[in-house]
This record gives C-alpha cells, structure tokens and sequence, in this order.
C-alpha cells in the first residue's frame, strides 16, 4: 500500500503542474493566475480541496492532456460545499479534449444531484479541433454541458456562477452565457462566438480581441456581462459575494476520533489482494469510536452492516467481509454476495432509506453466489432485490472500493450506473467483469481441456494467448486505468479515507437533496 500511495502521489503531483513551468509563467507575464492558484483562492482558508477526475485521460495523448485540461471538484467557498471547473490554459490553452467534457459534465451531475452551487472559472480556446469528432457531437458531446446550465437554470434553481477569466471562445460561451452570473475580467478576457480571425474569414471584417468580445465591450455595450473585474483577484472576490448571497447549508455535525488510528489502514490489506483481512479493523479506523452498532451480526456474516457515525453524522455501513467464514448453515466464502445476505441488505437499506440515514459501501466484492444451490434458493430474485433497494433509496450514497469490485456484485454494492454520490477508491482497488484467472478460464477454458484430455502439451500460441489475456485484465482491473476512465471519482490515500468521506457526505447532505437525477431530466 505503501509504494502504491507514493506511485499515486508522484503520478498526481506531475499533473497537478498542467503544462509545466515555462506555461505557468507565461499565464503570470499574461496577468493571469493558473487554474489551481485561482481554486486556491477561491476557498475558504484551510480548506480542502476535493478533486475529481485528476487521473483522466493521463495515460493518453502521449501524457499531452494532464487532468484534461480542466480542473475539477468540491470546495468549501464561505462555507459551502461548491462545485468548481477552472479551465488549465497552461494544457493547449485550455483546449476542450473528449475527456474535458466528461469532467465537466460529471461536475454539473454532482452539483445538480446535491443542489451545490456551481462556479466556472473560464480560460479557453475552445474545442481541441484533431479531436473534434469526439467532442462535438453525440449525447454526451459538448451540448450535453448546455442541456445541463440550461436545467440547473430553469428548472432545478442550482445556481451557476460563471468568471470569464480569459479565453471564452464559439460555442464555449454558451457555458457561461446559460449561468446567472457572468463576471469578466478587465484586459485578459475575450468573450465571443468566433475570434477576430474567425471573423475576418466569414464576414471580412477586421476587429482587434478587446472591441469583438472584450471586458468593456461587453459590460458597456452588449450587456452580455454582469460585473467587470480588474483582475484576478477581484474577479474571485466577486465570486465570494455571490456565493455568499446562496442559501445556508445544514450545519454539520461534530464527532468523536475513530476507535484507532488511521495509520494501520496501510498494513490492513495483505500484499496477495486475494488473502483475508478484518473488514472491522478498516471500519474501527474511519468511523466514529460512539455509537458502532451491527445489524444481525449472526445472521449471513459475509455482509457486514452496521449503524455508524462519521464525524457526528449517523451512517449505515455496507461492507464485504473477506475470508472463510462459519455459519450454523455451513461455510461461506468472504466477498460472494449469497441469497440471505442480498436479503439482509436489501432491509437493511430499506430502513435507511425510511429513516433518512446516509449510506456507505465498502466494496470488495468478488461478484455473486453461483451453482445448483444458489439458483434453487432463489439468488437471481434475491440480487435483483438488492439491486431494486439500491437504486430506488434516495439519501446519499458513497462508494468507496478498498480491493474487488467484480461482476453483478459490484452493482448491488452501488455501482457507479446506479448515481451514487460520490464514488471513490484506494490504490489497491480492481474494478471489472472478473479476476484474470477467471478470464483464462472463461475464454480459454474449452481448449485446455482439449489438450488435458488428449495428454499432450498446451501449444506455445496458446501459452502466449493465455498471457497476453492475463496481462491484459492486470491492466484493466489497475486502480489508476479505472480513474483514468472515470470509473471512479478519485483515488484517495488511505490516510485520507475518514476526512475525505466526511467531506463527501457533508457536500452530499448540505441541502437535503433526495431526489435521483434521472428524475431532475423528466
């Protein structure tokens, strides 16, 4: 766990620097701050910052797209949970990649989903044009960030703050043009459908930046503008007004230290990812020390629930148990959801549902009970009501995946499809269909029992078959390839799991908000 916090850490750090030095004091002689300095200053003091999406597209475009060139997350800005998207303009000045859009529209779904305000902080050149046919059209292109301004606007009452703080440029001024705010900065900004260049080609006219789409021209004259800053600085000042200007959150409640301290929740996890361990001594090191109580302890152990608190605020804790355990029926295998603990949970989530209370999954799941016995007893039925209970609770959901989350399992335990609110995971997490081993077996297994059967040796093409296909499910069950894709909304170090998923139920409860948001589109 170790050496895979530090691999993350390193690989975070090189992203967190965007374009690099010499891009970074470029934005400086333009008289502009970078993204992440005007984050800084945004937040509150002491703050932290919850980014989401910072592994995206990493391992692509030959590392020329850190963090997608958008900067993403949650902040507490005069002390409410916000959402916030500053665009890096030290990454191809801003440029939207095909995975820019995933970013931002994830953003837009967490604030829509927690009725979050929303600030765009916004410095770009528009659509990455190589990369256009990934960007431009389709369900889920660009237009999807309009439909989503355009609801949080119309209908949902989010409210949306957009800061033109330098390039904002063809259909990327709809962004801030759908908002409630639009404030701009004097001298570094330009707001317009197509730039002086773009313009002289279609209508043959020649006009400079700041009298096309300019601070003055569009304070003064458009009125496209709401406030005019002259830098910065006082661009985020204003920002802060009008944050402050929204509605109070619910106070947020004050608890007592976990039973032990976070720092055993590096030694938790056995280096063989399929090994045991105590899912009790991660949960004794996240949750309050009061008040841990769980539900039919006896009763389908490998299902761990439980009534918890996270700093003051009362949670139900989903977990996978690990391991060989006994029972008065017989032995289970840890992390296989069985027919009586998918009705344990489903009850378990119905109460929490009933009364209110926030829930948290553990994932480390290897999928569900399969064979004669499991499908006699009813497994499907069982899983779909799992499923079914799931889907339809409406209090906030967090999702943190410690190791497997696999097949149909990973979707009982609050999958990503299913909206939670916020979904994380460690490192040492492997998300997909199924392990390697069970892979080979599944794709490979008609023909090694050819060969077993007839005696004879497994041929070399075959051997190189089965390897490529193990190192192939090795990659794509990586932790990093998951939040790369989005699968997950950040990776987290272990040590941070408590304020981090306190923080995430704080965003998520702020407004008590308890409505999907498929239903916010009907």
């Amino acid at each position: 766990m170790r050496s895979l916090v530090t691999g993350l850490q390193d690989l975070e750090d090189k992203l967190r620097a965007g374009g690099g030095a010499k891009k970074i004091e470029k934005q400086h002689k333009d008289g502009k701050l970078t993204a992440r300095e005007r984050i800084a200053k945004l937040l509150d003091p002491g703050a932290m910052f919850l980014e989401i999406g910072l592994l995206i597209a990493y391992d692509k475009y030959d590392g020329q797209a850190p963090a997608a060139g958008v900067v993403t997350g949650v902040g507490l800005v005069e002390a409410r949970p916000t959402v916030i998207v500053a665009n890096d303009a030290t990454v191809k000045a801003g440029a939207w990649w095909p995975e820019t859009i995933s970013k931002i529209l994830r953003t837009q779904e967490i604030a829509m989903r927690n009725r979050l305000p929303i600030v765009y902080l916004v410095d770009s050149a528009g659509v990455n044009l190589p990369y256009q046919d990934g960007i431009f059209p389709g369900q889920y292109g660009a237009a999807r960030i309009f439909y989503y301004n355009s609801l949080m606007r119309r209908k949902l009452h989010v409210p949306q703050i957009a800061a033109v703080m330098g390039m904002c440029i063809a259909g990327g001024a709809y962004l801030p043009a759908l908002s409630d705010v639009i404030i701009i900065v004097e001298g570094t900004s330009f707001m317009g459908l197509g730039g002086p260049n773009l313009v002289k080609g279609a209508v043959g006219q020649v006009v400079n930046a700041e009298s096309l789409g300019g601070a003055a021209l569009h304070t003064h004259t458009s009125g496209v503008a709401h406030y005019m800053a002259k830098d910065d600085a006082a661009c985020l000042g204003i920002v802060r007004q009008k944050i402050r200007e929204t509605p109070q959150p619910a106070p947020v409640p004050k608890g007592s230290p976990p039973a032990k301290p976070a720092e055993g929740l590096y030694d938790l996890l056995p280096a063989d990812h399929r090994q045991p361990y105590d899912i009790e001594d991660a949960i004794a090191r996240i949750v309050d020390a009061d008040d841990y109580l769980e539900f039919q302890p006896g009763h389908a152990p490998e299902m761990l629930c439980a009534s918890a608190r996270l700093n003051g605020r009362v949670i139900g804790v989903i977990a996978n148990r690990r391991g060989l355990l006994k029972t008065a029926a017989g032995s289970r295998i840890g992390g296989i959801v069985y027919t009586e603990s998918a009705r344990k949970v489903a009850y378990f989530v119905e109460n929490a549902e009933r009364h209110g209370i926030s829930l948290l999954y553990l994932q480390d799941v290897s999928g569900f009970m399969v064979g004669a016995e499991a499908e006699s007893g009813g497994i499907i039925r069982a899983g779909a009501e799992m499923v079914e209970t799931m889907a339809c609770a409406t209090v906030p959901k967090v999702v943190l995946t410690l190791n497997h989350a696999s097949g149909a399992g990973y979707y009982a335990m609050a999958g990503q499809g299913f909206d939670p609110n916020f979904t994380f995971a460690w490192p040492t997490a492997r998300i997909g269909v199924m392990e390697g081993d069970s892979a080979v077996q599944a794709v490979h297994g008609p023909e090694l029992e050819k060969y077993k059967a007839a005696g004879t040796a497994i041929p070399a093409a075959l051997e190189a078959q089965i390897a490529q296909t193990r190192a192939d499910y090795e990659r794509w069950l990586d932790a990093r390839y998951a939040a790369a894709r989005g699968h997950v909304d950040a990776l987290i170090d272990p040590l941070a799991t408590r304020r981090v998923l306190a923080f995430a139920f704080e965003a998520a409860a702020a407004y008590g908000h308890r409505r999907h948001l498929p239903m916010e589109m009907l």
